[in-house]
């Protein structure tokens, strides 16, 4: 059997998503494809799933500007998904469109297998800094693993006590400035924004007199540049970091699970992602 699966979105001609399901193709056996789907503003977005629908896909990623479009397009979605409020992927089951969000538990993935002994905590406290979908999705996930305290900071309070109240937490909001001395309070701080990404490389969410502390690991989920500010501060701290790239993988191989019943291996695509990004 060939599958048949595909990335929605704009602008995505450049992305890495069929490379690294195809990959996942080759480590697990199977036959199939992975197609981009670039949807312009311009275009109809009603018209172009209504071919999709007629098509025989059996699933599908979808990212930014759609991840809440989609959702009026489904026949059912995961609790967790609906909880984030976004959908990242779709699954053709016997007809019915399935909507999930594996952004969070693709993070959680990527950290236990560079700190497994982080997830062993029994006090596990984190820091996210920013409050848009990839916050949403990460908290939720750090709840389900057994996070004692998750806090968020933000540019705005509104969106990140939002996100709170969702949830079963007693969590505390800040804004960037007010938690840039208090970073050593968490056992891991999670950069969550667009802030740093190419070309802006030089940017950070917080000031240059924030004090990073070696206590905490410091995990970006940026991936162009691969050390962007933040972890490159971090690391002069003497502390460990965690590169976003490997979110990009786990999340993928969460649904690649989701689309057929197999969890493939990641092994070398790590360093061999990484040598990619580097050459970009």
């Amino acid at each position: 059997m060939a599958y048949m699966f595909g990335l929605i979105g704009y602008p995505i001609k450049h992305s890495l998503s069929p490379w690294i399901h195809k990959q996942f193709m080759k480590t697990t056996g199977m036959e199939g494809d992975y197609c981009i789907y670039e949807v312009t503003p311009e275009d109809s977005f009603e018209a172009f799933i209504g071919q999709l629908k007629s098509s025989r896909v059996d699933g599908f990623n979808i990212t930014v500007p759609y991840k809440e479009k989609i959702i009026s397009y489904l026949d059912d979605i995961d609790p967790v998904a609906l909880k984030i409020g976004a959908v990242n992927t779709v699954v053709n089951r016997n007809g019915k469109w399935i909507g999930y969000n594996t952004d969070g538990k693709g993070y959680v993935r990527s950290l236990n297998s560079k700190f497994p002994n982080l997830l062993k905590k029994v006090t596990k406290r984190a820091l996210i800094l920013g409050a848009g979908g990839a916050a949403k999705g990460i908290f939720a996930a750090l709840e389900e693993v057994g996070f004692k305290r998750v806090d968020i900071a933000n540019r705005t309070k509104e969106k990140a006590v939002m996100i709170c109240g969702r949830h079963k937490h007693q969590s505390q909001v800040y804004s960037f400035k007010d938690v840039e001395q208090r970073l050593h309070d968490y056992d891991i701080v999670i950069q969550t924004t667009s802030v740093g990404m190419k070309p802006q490389v030089d940017q950070s969410v917080l000031s240059d007199d924030t004090n990073f502390s070696p206590v905490p690991i410091y995990s970006d989920i940026v991936y162009q540049p691969i050390r962007t500010n933040f972890l490159q501060r971090a690391e002069q701290s003497g502390a460990q970091i965690h590169y976003g790239h490997t979110m990009l993988l786990y999340q993928a191989q969460y649904a690649f699970e989701l689309w057929t019943g197999r969890k493939p291996n990641i092994g070398q695509m790590d360093e061999e992602l990484k040598q990619i990004l580097k050459g970009r």
